[in-house]
């Protein structure tokens, strides 16, 4: 076998065949994903730094508690020093007495802090190459509703068999449409392609895509 013969072997093998269903779950026809996002090898470390950097970032970080110093009494001193028999106190808004301050608690603070661009787009197609293998990845030709309806979004859910799956709805643009439809399904978030990121993908059973927001998503990875 030629180099080039091995060479389109190699790259025919990375390739993953998604199936194109309709909003009835019937199969339309086939849609290739390309493998420098859809075929990289998983680095579960730079998932492991993109979700702790994620998470850290939703944090309000608003904790706060009182110390003896800004907590109200203290003053007099409760009994003399000598000659009661008990041990020595100065407050009564120390830390070692009940309804005292607390010593070292929180106090409000930023969590959040940054990571290379790099690794996010590496632990996005991390995440999207892990989905694939798990054939968790869904692909609609189309998603149009004429107005907004819970039950038919129900019905399109069922039809694909993800009615008791974690999903993760990526859409083109925000139909106002769709998104009241989805937004009393607890199981089913939407998701601009735009907005993506790795966290939504590893914390769903299964992400659907629409045809035009896999198309920009590829387009805006470059990986077309």
């Amino acid at each position: 076998m030629t180099s080039d013969r091995l060479n389109t072997a190699v790259l025919n093998a990375n390739m993953t065949e998604l199936k194109k269903l309709g909003m009835n779950g019937k199969e339309l026809g086939k849609f290739t994903l390309p493998p420098a996002l859809f075929g990289v090898e998983v680095n579960e470390h730079v998932l492991y730094e993109y979700v702790r950097n994620y998470l850290a970032n939703q944090r309000q970080g608003t904790s706060s508690v009182k110390s003896r110093s800004t907590m109200s009494g203290g003053g007099k001193k409760p009994w003399r020093q000598k000659g009661s028999g008990r041990a020595r106190a100065g407050t009564n808004t120390s830390p070692v007495w009940v309804g005292g301050g607390r010593a070292f608690g929180p106090k409000p603070r930023d969590y959040s802090y940054s990571i290379p661009a790099k690794v996010k787009r590496l632990a996005l197609k991390c995440a999207l190459s892990a989905k694939a293998k798990e054939d968790s990845i869904y692909l609609l030709d189309s998603l149009t509703l004429e107005s907004p309806k819970t039950k038919e979004m129900v019905k399109i859910i069922k039809d694909l068999g993800l009615d008791e799956k974690k999903c993760t709805l990526v859409l083109g643009n925000m139909d106002k449409n769709i998104s009241l439809s989805v937004r009393n399904i607890t199981h089913v978030r939407p998701r601009l392609a735009a907005n993506l990121n790795a966290y939504d993908l590893i914390d769903s059973e299964a992400v659907v895509f629409t045809q035009d927001a896999l198309t920009k998503l590829i387009e805006a990875l470059g990986e077309a």
